[in-house]
């Protein structure tokens, strides 16, 4: 598979398949923080506060996020999902 990809392009199943690649290329690490995508975020991101209600309820429901650039549409990488509202409410990512 070649990365990156335009994330509106992608079914729900090829969603996954592009996170699990990026996981791989990315040695199991957040592309956002560089901590592993098997446990939560360092504290330094973590103590970001969030505004949960500006996102979907499920928004956690799966701890691993495909981060994409809403500018572009392209992919960029797998993120934690906490990473993902770091980027998005912080940096607006």
């Amino acid at each position: 598979m070649i990365l990156p990809v335009m994330f509106d392009k992608l079914s729900v199943r090829e969603k996954r398949l592009v996170r699990e690649e990026y996981i791989k290329l990315q040695e199991g690490n957040c592309y956002y923080c560089g901590d592993t995508l098997s446990e939560q975020p360092n504290k330094q991101i973590t103590n970001k506060r969030i505004n949960w209600k500006l996102f979907p309820p499920n928004f956690l429901k799966h701890p691993v996020h495909l981060q994409h650039c809403h500018k572009t549409g392209w992919t960029e990488g797998a993120v934690h999902a906490y990473c993902n509202a770091v980027m998005w409410q912080y940096e607006g990512r």
